[in-house]
């Protein structure tokens, strides 16, 4: 065989091996740092879907929640008690859209986290946070639709402005010192630490690792408890409100409005609830059953409850006619006119 044959031969030969040899290597996050994270590889069409969809999902949720927040603050009519803890609530969710499910898109897709460990632990921290903070929230409008429907000539006197303010500081008092104190000071992985290191732990990598008293107290406390009082106190409501279909028809009328917003927001706490409890349901067990739960399974149950953010303005838009309104002047312009703040938005 020619000499030039045998070389080209070869050489076909050798970039064949070295081809495989870089395809069966498995891709780091970081290639030049010892301890990096395995990076999983998606198809280029994948990744501009996931992106699309994801990114879709973040500016619904960023501007939906920004408009909720907005007209309630800028509408002098709808500053009520309620609405007040309406836009705490907002608040919350236009966080997690801004610090948590942008920063998680790109986790996401990228399979690797590029942000240095200091934000990865504010990013976890405000996860944890602003997911407290929705809970409590719904916790307080459960409590404020308790006196408006089961004691109705109390109300004014029992659920006033610095009521709820306080109401809205002990939310986000308490999330905070939940959030960052567990991240912070390594609580979740206390009593695992040597296995957290060994085994989890890794350059270019961000999740929430949990012990399994860890994931038992915190969703006990941040979750479960505050869920079966909501759900309780809602069953009272109710109950109530079937009573009072036997009242006077001048009650009737009064209480009207009153029962129509405490549907509203019973449909926002129900679907907070349901799109959370697989996440929290799979976060309790998985530390017991060896941390068998597939890591995609996760991040499916955390986007499944990231979206419970999105929702929340569009059942808003559906269920009250002040938030329409509000939205077509926003829209139109029209906010920036003298004297619209004292628009009446609402007629129930």
């Amino acid at each position: 065989m020619p000499h030039g044959e045998e070389w080209s031969e070869q050489l076909e030969i050798r970039m064949k091996y070295n081809l495989n040899d870089i395809m069966n290597k498995p891709v780091l996050c970081y290639e030049s740092r010892n301890g990096s994270c395995l990076k999983t590889v998606y198809p280029l069409t994948v990744r501009v879907s996931l992106y699309m969809i994801l990114g879709v999902t973040v500016i619904l949720t960023v501007c939906g929640n920004l408009l909720v927040t907005l007209s309630i603050a800028y509408f002098k009519k709808l500053h009520t008690p309620t609405n007040y803890l309406i836009a705490s609530l907002a608040l919350s969710d236009l966080l997690l859209g801004l610090l948590v499910m942008f920063p998680s898109m790109i986790r996401c897709v990228e399979a690797c986290w590029y942000f240095g460990d200091i934000f990865c632990k504010v990013y976890m921290s405000s996860d944890v946070m602003l997911c407290t903070a929705s809970i409590l929230n719904l916790s307080f409008i459960s409590l404020d639709r308790h006196y408006a429907v089961c004691q109705p000539l109390l109300y004014r006197r029992k659920i006033t402005v610095n009521v709820v303010l306080i109401m809205i500081l002990l939310s986000w008092s308490i999330s905070a010192l939940v959030g960052f104190g567990m991240i912070f000071l390594k609580l979740n992985i206390w009593g695992v630490e040597e296995f957290y290191n060994s085994h989890i732990a890794c350059e270019g990598g961000c999740g929430l690792f949990q012990s399994g008293l860890s994931s038992t107290v915190s969703s006990v406390l941040s979750f479960y408890i505050p869920g079966i009082i909501m759900l309780c106190v809602y069953l009272k409501i109710f109950l109530v409100a079937k009573r009072q279909l036997h009242s006077i028809q001048n009650a009737r009328i009064s209480n009207a409005s009153q029962t129509k917003a405490t549907k509203t927001l019973a449909i926002i706490m129900g679907t907070f609830l349901s799109f959370w409890t697989p996440f929290f349901v799979c976060n309790t067990i998985d530390p017991f059953i060896s941390y068998s739960i597939p890591p995609s399974v996760f991040e499916t149950l955390v986007w499944l409850g990231y979206f419970n953010s999105t929702v929340n303005p569009l059942i808003y838009a559906f269920f009250y006619s002040w938030f329409r309104k509000a939205l077509r002047l926003f829209i139109s312009g029209r906010m920036f006119q003298s004297g619209i703040s004292e628009t009446t938005l609402f007629t129930e």
